[in-house]
């Protein structure tokens, strides 16, 4: 018996122990995850374990843990007996991420016009509505370029996507418009010229609810290319 309840509070423990790490390493993977997206840790950066240790206050094994994660899915290069690295911004890849968004997110612009029901259509409507919102909130200078500007527009593209009916598919899209993301970060971009993007929204939001799939994918890829085009004239990106 008490062989058995040692046995017993050693698991216990271990498990514990197991359960901090892994709590600890989903704060820090959550960490650098938005100081990488928001050019806190720039492009090519080493991250030394020493350093890192220190910076987000955790240990060596949650933090490697996290480290695997981020590399697992690209937002992290591991490179062999060198350690972690932050990925490399360039303008070959924000052109592929770009066009692989197009590919990817046409299939499920229409699955979703062709599937999507009212609850759908009330999800687009209100997440339109509040990066309206948004925009209307913000300083001219800071309109398109806000946190909340930020936040309410990722949740519009995903909602017009979101009658897919493909949790893989919409976890493609959703990883390609984070990266996309970083890159509009890196870029600083304050002004996008004469342009106006929530008409370009409005348009889309309304050739969405028409079920009108050929224009709103049309939009969908003129309104990424136009962003595309700008980042890279911003002369950030080889």
């Amino acid at each position: 018996m008490a062989r058995q309840k040692a046995k017993t509070e050693v698991e216990s423990a271990t498990n514990n122990g197991n359960g901090r790490i892994s709590t600890q390493a989903s704060s820090v993977y959550d960490r650098l995850r938005v100081d990488i997206l928001t050019g806190q840790l720039q492009p090519g950066l080493k991250l030394r374990l020493k350093d890192l240790i220190e910076k987000y206050d955790t240990g060596n094994s949650p933090l490697r843990e996290a480290l695997n994660r981020l590399s697992a899915n690209g937002m992290v290069v591991r490179e062999e007996n060198r350690g972690f690295r932050v990925p490399p911004a360039s303008s070959n890849e924000l052109t592929e991420l770009t066009r692989t968004r197009c590919w990817l997110e046409e299939i499920a612009l229409r699955e979703s016009i062709a599937n999507g029901d009212s609850q759908w259509e009330e999800r687009i409507v209100l997440a339109f509505h509040w990066l309206a919102h948004a925009a209307r909130s913000n300083n001219e200078s800071d309109k398109y370029t806000s946190p909340e500007w930020e936040d309410h527009h990722r949740e519009f593209h995903l909602a017009l996507l979101s009658a897919c009916n493909s949790n893989i598919l919409m976890g493609f899209c959703t990883e390609l418009h984070q990266r996309t993301f970083r890159y509009r970060n890196l870029a600083e971009v304050v002004e996008y010229r004469d342009r106006h993007e929530l008409e370009e929204h409005d348009e889309l939001q309304k050739a969405v609810l028409n079920r009108d799939a050929d224009l709103a994918v049309e939009l969908l890829k003129k309104h990424y290319t136009v962003t595309s085009e700008i980042l890279l004239a911003s002369g950030h990106f080889d």
